[in-house]
């Protein structure tokens, strides 16, 4: 638990911001000015020293689908509009039009591959954070990993329940405070088919996702937000659900966030790890692709 004590002391740190570093002899006095977050250098050498030691023991764990044209998106019916697929357009690529350097202009949606659900996002947080304003203190945090691939397997409609998170903690302690719930369900193995990872039919799509009860639950709790495998946060027959997409209605509305389209999380364990979700601070967007990545000690 070193690593989260530390990673969360960090990131949490309150001090003015420092412009520059003390110079020799002066000791820890630098120069401050008004407003933000104390700069990692201006931290106490001993225990800066302390969190780059305990680095050298971590494995860093990537927990984002790569994003291209063939990464699945959510497809709304008829009549929702629906987001842009990913997509990348040559701007040049060492030619006439730039000979010495190669870039892109990118069209995507904002909730595209594993992105960041910001409170803003639904009606019920339409008065919150918006993906630029979530704090960068937020953007790491441990996090559990509560494990029901095989209910998922078994039943792609699974919805999580609050005995289940109960049951769960029961045997692996409290959800951490301020942290995040990560629900791995085994579905980021279909997301190189866009048909598999929806899979829908007559009567919409077939994912599991979390029960209205568990959500609204949820977000009672003292938790960051949820991070899913699946397309979204909220299970695929939600439409269906009183009152419609309850993880998206309780938990936004609550001021918590979301991560959607993550893989590898059976390489973390059910405590532990920390998470670092970097969204792109879009001014007024409701979400953001990111880049999701877990640190686990050894």
């Amino acid at each position: 638990m070193l690593l989260v004590d530390h990673a969360l002391m960090l990131a949490r740190l309150r001090a003015p911001v420092y412009h520059r570093c003390p110079k020799k002899g002066t000791g820890d006095t630098p120069v401050p000015y008004a407003g933000g977050v104390a700069h990692p250098a201006l931290v106490r050498k001993d225990t800066r020293m302390s969190l780059l030691s305990q680095l050298a023991d971590v494995d860093v764990i990537d927990l984002t689908a790569p994003l291209s044209d063939q990464t699945p998106i959510l497809q709304l019916p008829p009549p929702f509009a629906n987001t842009k697929s990913f997509s990348l357009t040559e701007i040049s690529r060492y030619d006439d039009r730039g000979p010495a350097w190669y870039w892109n202009d990118i069209t995507t949606g904002e909730h595209a591959g594993t992105h960041f659900d910001a409170p803003v996002h639904w009606i019920t947080g339409k008065d919150g954070e918006d993906i630029s304003q979530v704090p960068p203190a937020k953007l790491i945090a441990p996090a559990a990993v509560l494990d029901f691939s095989l209910s998922a397997a078994a039943d792609p409609d699974f919805l999580l329940e609050v005995s289940d998170v109960e049951a769960w903690e029961e045997a692996n302690g409290p959800l951490p405070d301020g942290g995040w719930l990560l629900y791995r369900t085994g579905w980021d193995a279909r997301s190189g088919d866009q048909r598999e990872f929806l899979n829908a039919n007559e009567t919409g799509p077939h994912t599991p996702g979390i029960s209205v009860e568990c959500a609204a639950w949820l977000a009672s709790r003292p938790i960051l937000g949820v991070g899913v495998e699946t397309v979204g946060t909220d299970a695929g027959a939600a439409h269906s659900f009183e009152p419609p997409f309850p993880c998206h209605t309780a938990l936004l509305g609550a001021g918590k966030y979301g991560l959607t389209q993550l893989r590898n999380l059976e390489l973390l364990p059910p405590q532990g790890a920390v998470i670092i979700a970097a969204p792109l601070p879009i001014v007024g967007g409701s979400g953001s692709p990111c880049r999701v990545l877990a640190l686990v000690e050894r």
